[in-house]
């Protein structure tokens, strides 16, 4: 039997129907991801499902007793709440239990509560509470007030796990958590005993929970058992379908409409059957909800920046005694797409701010490169005006918007990104969390930008917008920085990672800094290495000290340092100025490309300055490769 149904359940907010009929069904031990487009009702089911808010029509039914949690988006808790009461509320109905079993009145029947009390592990609410605590690394004595959004989910969490529901529903547990700890909730929730329904757009972590998906589309659930990716496959099967049987239909509905026009023979007694089929025709036609719309996403890329982006020279950024980068060296080159991993608060802004020239370090150098517009994604959305409609947020005081070169009306632009004509108009406030993330990428690609830096664009976006945006960004010829904490979409889109490694307890020291090649599961793999390898070599200096020790004097040679020859050494001076000179090269011939005059006047040429440039860039190349290997060697 299961847990909970709902069934012919009918949501509507205004014209708009977010469930139309809908069914849903749950069983002991399942693990349920919903998902879904931004604004389909995802949050509204799952609130419906958790009793908090109530479906305009339909039936909820649950097995008696049946204990569920809902943990928000956004958790709030009461001023000044300290993380251990924070965290206590959620075995509120235990300690109010215990007491009164404690403080009992005169004729309280003691036996009853007491049977109350340990069917919800109210003798030991306490220790349940601490173990809580330990398992997400909680400071017990910490006030609410001050903690960071990934703080505050935790506790949120913390909270609903203590209270050992029968079922517990989540709404984006993600958001806000880096990339460990939703890997550790990830392990947490597959060893979960009870069910599970979750809305998410980590696909990872999706395919890594759930036992099956459900979809809510056009206001009517989908159910596909299995794992992630055979709901793809699946899906896309039934849209194919889905397709050609409404492209049937409006065929048929198209000529029986010509055909009642002809008008005389319609009017026919034998022809009423078909009259009356093009009248079910049209309803259902009327009935008929369209699949969304899919997002239309363009970059302008600007001007060509130069080769070198930036280059970091034993860089260094303290704030007191905390050190968030310690020496730390890269080069970035023009068309690198770098991802940065690290857990909250250990300096990926503060690392991007100093690779764009944004801050400057407390020791080493930074140098950034030539032409470079750079167009930012802030997580915080501290971007937009809240007070300001759409349009104005996209383009100020003008109708129309300049994408590479094409104009487009405003209004246009704006249903690009799946915003209806009717709310170009409409405060910035109005909009939903996704739908102001949808906003703000609109406002980013309106800008001619070659470097993009994207901090935490994934949140709240639904699965078919990021399937669109890594297909966008993979195709950008600019440099692209990403920072997020999506396993798969950093996978699909970064072909570099700067990683944090200042872990002490596995080798690491504070401010440590490591670049990989590859995304997100390449630096996992090289890193999972480097651990099991780190026993080893820290007993290999040891061993090596004592057998110095043992041997002869004669036999201790010193440290053989390698020089760079006077060639070399020339060599390396003069490269940075054979790289100035390649660079301009290359751009006086883009210009000369550019300009329609070459074309008109020689004609001839085009083929020759068209192979130059590009072997331009195989010079420019070669010539930086050979310029790491000889400053690797002579620091």
């Amino acid at each position: 039997m299961a847990l909970l149904t709902l069934a012919a359940a009918h949501l509507a907010y205004g014209h708009v129907a977010l469930l139309d009929g809908a069914d849903f069904a749950l069983e002991a031990g399942e693990r349920v991801a919903l998902i879904g487009r931004n604004g389909a009702g995802k949050s509204s089911l799952l609130k419906i499902l958790a009793g908090i808010e109530q479906a305009d029509d339909g039936l909820l039914q649950m097995q008696t007793g049946l204990r569920r949690v809902y943990v928000a988006q956004e958790p709030r808790f009461a001023v000044g709440t300290s993380v251990f009461d924070a965290v206590a509320e959620g075995v509120a109905p235990a300690r109010a239990l215990r007491a009164r079993y404690e403080a009992h009145a005169p004729g309280e029947d003691l036996d009853a509560l007491q049977t109350q009390i340990e069917a919800l592990g109210g003798w030991t609410w306490e220790q349940r509470v601490q173990e809580s605590l330990q398992r997400l690394h909680l400071d017990a004595q910490a006030s609410m007030d001050v903690l960071s959004g990934g703080t505050r989910k935790r506790v949120a969490l913390a909270q609903a796990l203590v209270a050992a529901p029968d079922v517990l529903l989540l709404d984006e547990p993600t958001n806000h958590l880096d990339i460990d700890a939703i890997e550790w909730l990830q392990d947490l929730l597959v060893e979960w005993p009870g069910a599970l329904v979750l809305v998410s757009h980590d696909r990872a972590f999706i395919d890594a929970v759930a036992t099956r998906i459900v979809l809510l589309d056009r206001g009517r659930l989908s159910s596909y058992p299995g794992r992630f990716a055979q709901y793809q496959a699946t899906r896309e099967r039934e849209l194919e379908a889905q397709a050609l049987s409404d492209a049937r239909a409006d065929k048929l509905l198209a000529q029986e409409e010509a055909w009642i026009r002809k008008g005389i023979e319609a009017r026919r007694t034998r022809s009423a059957g078909r009259v009356a089929r093009l009248q079910r025709l049209r309803a259902q036609r009327a009935a008929r909800r369209e699949q969304l719309g899919q997002v239309r996403l363009e970059l302008d890329a600007g001007q060509r920046s130069g080769r070198i982006v930036a280059e970091l020279e034993e860089v260094s950024m303290r704030f007191g005694d905390k050190h968030l980068i310690e020496r730390f060296s890269a080069t970035i080159l023009r068309g690198d797409k770098v991802g940065l991993i690290g857990p909250n608060g250990c300096g990926k802004t503060t690392l991007l701010e100093l690779i764009l020239g944004r801050r400057q370090p407390t020791a080493g150098s930074v140098r950034t490169g030539t032409r470079l517009q750079v167009a930012y994604f802030d997580q915080m959305r501290a971007a937009l005006d809240l007070d300001a409609t759409l349009a104005d947020t996209i383009s100020p005081g003008s109708e129309w918007v300049d994408i590479g070169g094409q104009r487009k009306h405003v209004t246009s632009y704006l249903g690009d990104f799946l915003f209806a004509p009717a709310r170009a108009n409409a405060p910035v406030r109005t909009l939903s969390g996704g739908e102001r993330n949808r906003l703000l990428l609109a406002r980013l690609f309106a800008l001619p930008a070659n470097v993009l830096v994207l901090d935490e664009p994934t949140n709240d976006l639904d699965i078919d917008t990021l399937e669109l945006l890594e297909e966008l960004l993979q195709g950008f010829e600019g440099t692209v920085f990403l920072v997020s904490h999506d396993r798969c979409f950093l996978d699909n889109v970064v072909t570099s990672t700067l990683a944090w490694e200042g872990d002490p307890a596995f080798g690491g020291r504070p401010g440590l800094w490591r670049e990989y090649e590859g995304g997100y599961e390449d630096w996992k793999l090289q890193r999972e290495r480097a651990r099991a390898l780190a026993p080893a070599a820290s007993a290999a200096p040891a061993t090596a000290a004592a057998e110095a020790a043992a041997a002869p004097a004669a036999l201790r040679a010193a440290p053989v340092r390698v020089k760079l020859s006077y060639k070399e050494q020339r060599e390396l001076d003069a490269l940075p100025a054979n790289i100035e000179a390649l660079e301009a090269e290359q751009r006086e011939l883009a210009q000369r490309l550019a300009s329609a005059e070459l074309y008109t006047r020689e004609p001839q040429r085009v083929p020759e300055l068209q192979a130059r440039h590009e072997a331009l860039d195989a010079e420019i190349t070669q010539a930086l490769q050979r310029w790491e290997e000889l400053a690797s060697r002579a620091s």
